[in-house]
């Protein structure tokens, strides 16, 4: 797999990550905890070797997953987990809002670094901007765990342009973190300009949509209980029946071009910027080695007008997430 650079410092990674939290979290009960640290071997091996998790994923039980399962190969991979969240005093499962004073974060880097085996963090992301603490502060919090040597790099995670500016001032930012994929292209306004210029990567996650892209999602498809997606108005059943359209014109392509519809969408966000590298999540094999199969398709400069053309013409219906955690985005 072709390796990409996120960032002006040396952090480099394969084109396409593997985002963990599914495993453990979001998207229905728990995965078999042997299957997915077989799965994540399977994926150093196949060449991707970007893993994303967070302390809030579980929580903590993806952290120490993780942790588990790469142990034997820390060399041979970056791993990237995430703060910010204030967990309930009384340890249950659920987080009641917003914390990154820098007191905060120490602790939490010294958690993650036990729970995920390792001596060092690769990528360290504010999962949240926290508009009680300036953004300077986190900056220069993830500064000084840089210099201690328990952090190499600084992430944000559904920042602002402004905010964005501010911290990579105080502490070079490597990466934001933010939804991008052809069915949610708002950071094309003003984010990833602001990214080229300041020179920092992107690493979209739900690249696929939250599994809608790979036109395996209809407007009868029932999600378990506990999925998240319940709680997305983009995902309710008329939304799907409505959007089913953009799915129905990546299917199209993609038999044009010989690929899935999940491998055309990660490619096509391949193409819009060599500093991209989306997370698609799975739990299947198969899945993993489609998603790897996207590094090789070539979209030409045809092909993307063709793509762009076509889904200019179509709207998609409903808000990417409920309106309390929309309210976390963007800041």
């Amino acid at each position: 797999m072709k390796k990409r650079k996120l960032g002006k410092g040396n952090l480099e990674v394969p084109a396409i990550g593997l985002g963990c939290m599914g495993m453990s979290f979001g998207y229905g009960p728990a995965a078999d905890k042997k299957e997915m640290i077989s799965l994540m071997r399977s994926a150093v091996e196949r060449g991707v070797t970007f893993f994303d998790t967070a302390e809030v994923y579980g929580p903590f039980t993806n952290e120490e997953l993780v942790g588990e399962a790469l142990a034997p190969l820390r060399d041979q991979v970056v791993i990237a987990t995430k703060f910010g969240f204030k967990p309930d005093p009384n340890g249950g499962p659920r987080w009641i809002g917003l914390d990154s004073r820098p007191e905060h974060i120490k602790e939490v880097a010294e958690a993650s670094l036990k729970r995920l085996k390792t001596e060092v963090i690769d990528l360290f992301y504010q999962h949240r901007v926290d508009p009680n603490v300036p953004i300077e502060d986190v900056a220069g919090a993830v500064k000084d765990l840089i210099q201690q040597g328990k952090v190499k790099h600084f992430g944000l995670s559904e920042a602002g342009v402004e905010t964005i500016r501010r911290a990579h001032k105080v502490q070079s930012v490597a990466a934001l973190q933010s939804e991008y994929s052809l069915w949610w292209r708002e950071p094309e306004a003003e984010v990833i300009p602001a990214l080229e210029e300041l020179e920092i990567g992107f690493v979209p996650f739900s690249p696929l949509g939250k599994g809608f892209l790979t036109g395996k999602i209809s407007e009868d498809t029932q999600f378990d209980k506990t999925d998240f997606r319940n709680i997305v108005p983009r995902f309710t059943p008329e939304n799907r029946k409505t959007n089913q359209a953009l799915v129905t014109l990546i299917g199209e392509f993609a038999q044009q071009k010989k690929a899935t519809p999940a491998q055309i969408a990660l490619a096509w966000l391949l193409a819009q910027k060599p500093w991209i590298v989306p997370i698609p999540g799975t739990t299947k094999l198969h899945r993993l080695e489609e998603n790897i199969g996207a590094a090789a398709v070539e979209l030409t400069r045809e092909d993307l007008r063709q793509l762009e053309a076509a889904t200019a013409k179509i709207s998609v219906t409903g808000a990417r997430y409920p309106e309390e955690m929309q309210k976390l985005v963007g800041r």
